[in-house]
């Protein structure tokens, strides 16, 4: 029978109190996630020897998690990833964004809102759901909207992110969680041997500055294809040009059998034996390899450097509003913005 805990989080320069709120199973797998920036600080699952492991990035307390700057396991919204030129039309209204990526908008922009305390709209022993009132002209963009995260944990260690919101006006909705996954456990080094799978033909072609094209290039005999299982190392530093502009793997993926609910990426650690399977309902995924974590101070006395964890950010293309070929990601007013993705946890018997 699962049960719910609550504990003291730390504070903040913004906040005296936060609170983690951890959901366990019977077996013992967990996760714990906060009322700051309802954010993913804990993911545990049983290896191929049945210890729990730790497998998502992240920080002890509240203020780690402000101190940070590389968004373990942050709900990132309203918009995910980048709009190019930092500026977006809407119904003919132009709406100018914060410029913190080489003069594009990313992540929404500096106000983010995985620093920011959420109301704990519901809570059970099986699900916790957060509320964020983002007001008209927040981060730059049009319309009031209450955003809202549940995170729900099930006995089959499946831990699905639920994303809700009704906006007022014409807006851009597009929310993803940014957990950075090591299957070897959140202290287990870099991800280089863990293999992974993408049920995607293209991927969205960028330039240096990490902005699509509107080109959408096979991945057929290229450093890029995981539509068979692939190690993460194996042409990671080739001198292929997506990797050259990501220093790594740093690019959308436009997922196959858009507009339904499906299985759409795994990732396997070979030495933990954990595996995970990733399903959701939107369009793309972008899998981001680390390559920009320096020195992140983590839990429990860890120090995370470059490629220590993993990305599977499930979202509308980058850039979307500007390119018509891409599913949009506007929200009319009075529209229900309602996806789901879910991470699902097994292991290899030892």
């Amino acid at each position: 029978m699962k049960k719910l805990e609550v504990r003291e989080f730390g504070s903040t320069s913004w906040y005296e109190s936060t609170k983690l709120y951890t959901l366990t199973c019977e077996d013992g797998a967990s996760i714990s996630v906060t009322d700051f920036g309802a954010t993913l600080v804990a993911l545990r699952v049983p290896d191929k020897d049945g210890n729990m492991r730790d497998v998502v990035l992240g920080y002890d307390d509240a203020a780690g998690y402000e101190k940070g700057g590389v968004f373990f396991g942050a709900v990132v919204g309203r918009c995910a990833n980048r709009i190019g030129g930092a500026a977006f039309e809407i119904n003919g209204v132009t709406y100018t964004l914060d410029k913190n990526d080489n003069g594009n908008n990313l992540h929404s922009g500096m106000d983010f809102t995985h620093l920011r305390r959420w109301e704990v709209k519901e809570k059970a022993d099986d699900h916790v759901t957060f509320s964020l009132f983002s007001k008209d002209g927040d981060q730059g963009y049009p319309g009031n909207v209450e955003l809202m995260v549940t995170y729900e944990l099930t006995e089959e260690h499946e831990v699905r992110c639920i994303y809700d919101a009704v906006p007022d006006a014409d807006t851009i909705l597009n929310l993803t969680n940014h957990s950075y996954f090591n299957l070897e456990g959140h202290d287990g080094g870099d991800v280089l041997a863990h293999a992974a799978q993408i049920d995607a033909d293209y991927f969205t072609r960028a330039d240096a500055e990490s902005i699509p094209t509107g080109e959408l290039v096979p991945v057929s005999k290229t450093p890029m294809d995981f539509r068979d299982w692939r190690v993460i190392g194996e042409e990671i530093d080739t001198p292929y040009e997506a990797l050259r502009f990501g220093q790594g793997y740093d690019h959308n993926w436009a997922l196959n059998g858009a507009g339904t609910y499906r299985k759409v990426a795994g990732l396997r650690a070979p030495k933990s034996g954990i595996e995970m399977e990733v399903y959701t309902d939107l369009p793309g995924m972008q899998l981001y390899s680390g390559n920009f974590i320096v020195s992140e101070q983590g839990k429990k006395g860890a120090v995370y450097t470059r490629r220590h964890g993993i990305c599977y950010e499930t979202q509308y293309f980058p850039d979307a509003v500007h390119h018509e070929r891409f599913e949009s990601p506007i929200c009319r007013a009075g529209e229900r913005y309602h996806t789901q993705t879910a991470y699902r946890f097994g292991r290899k018997q030892a």
